[in-house]
């Protein structure tokens, strides 16, 4: 298969499952007014997100950061995510030209019932490839103690986790542009500070915005930290979703390694309506690579980890 035959893989693509959604707003009205951002209609409607698309990709959904153990307690929180995932995977179901998989949600004030979940719901299901957790839950670092049996049961089940920002409501200034960035790279510093790669070195954590911080602090982190946390930086996965900037991606590259870049783009944010794709396949075509290195960023990579079959245009 040539890169022109490629169909890229999209492993950070957003949606707001039209189901939970109205079950989020019967408990929490307010939740567009305080999130703009939740009336993206494309979101919501697959036929709009398919009529906009730039360029084809199959995506690879996760729910955008709407998350029941804000809102609710933590039955509740499972039974919300419980069925918010069954709609996730009928959703790749219903539009395999669209969706290649989808990423679960987990309750983080119900841990038990979250790895029950990943247990006998998730991995099971050929359409859940994986698990999404955020920076912060409940006011804590996701390095926390507390939420280590989420890693654990990932690890123990080979499903990777999608690690995606949240702002740290303890801060006065936090903004869309820089904040979440700051909240990725000191996630991924508190989960190396905390040993999560050496309890399980085979643990798949894919990283928002192309590890933000990270590849361009690459210097402070060899001076600073032991080698072997130098080292298990290298261990994360990264997407490509920082709205083109070839010299940014390949600073990326060089310090994630071609293996562990996946093509990435936060649809459908970014560039309205429907998002960056098209600008960001565009800044990988750019990057000093071989074609055989552009593939694995846009599909090989995702498909190799996903357990995917090869997908032609």
């Amino acid at each position: 298969m040539t890169l022109a035959q490629a169909i890229p893989i999209d492993v950070f693509a957003h949606v707001l499952a039209p189901r939970f959604y109205q079950q989020m707003l019967a408990i929490e009205p307010s939740i567009p007014d305080k999130a703009g951002y939740v009336n993206n209609r494309a979101l919501v409607d697959c036929d709009y997100r398919r009529q906009h698309r730039t360029i084809p990709t199959h995506q690879i959904i996760s729910m955008m950061n709407l998350n029941p153990e804000d809102y609710v307690g933590p039955k509740q929180a499972l039974a919300l995510c419980r069925d918010a995932n069954q709609e996730l995977a009928d959703l790749v179901k219903a539009h395999a030209d669209q969706f290649s998989g989808a990423v679960a949600m987990v309750p983080m004030n119900n841990l038990f019932g979250a790895q029950e979940m990943l247990q006998t719901l998730v991995k099971p299901n050929q359409n859940l490839v994986g698990v999404q957790l955020f920076t912060r839950a409940l006011g804590r670092s996701i390095a926390d103690p507390t939420f280590d049996p989420l890693f654990a049961t990932a690890a123990k089940l080979d499903l990777p986790i999608w690690l995606h920002p949240v702002f740290d409501d303890r801060k006065p200034d936090n903004n869309i542009v820089f904040s979440w960035e700051y909240e990725l790279t000191q996630a991924m510093h508190d989960l190396v500070v905390a040993g999560v790669f050496q309890r399980y070195p085979h643990l798949k954590i894919i990283v928002h915005h192309a590890g933000a911080m990270v590849p361009f602090f690459a210097g402070r982190i060899n001076a600073i930290m032991t080698s072997a946390q130098a080292d298990d930086f290298h261990k994360f996965y990264v997407d490509t979703a920082i709205l083109g900037n070839t010299s940014a991606l390949r600073l990326t590259v060089d310090y994630f390694g071609v293996d562990h870049v996946l093509f990435g783009t936060d649809a459908p944010f970014g560039i309205l309506p429907v998002g960056a794709s098209s600008k960001i396949a565009i800044a990988i075509e750019h990057l000093p690579l071989t074609s055989t290195e552009k593939a694995q960023i846009l599909y090989s990579n995702a498909a190799k980890m996903l357990g995917l079959e090869p997908l032609t245009k």
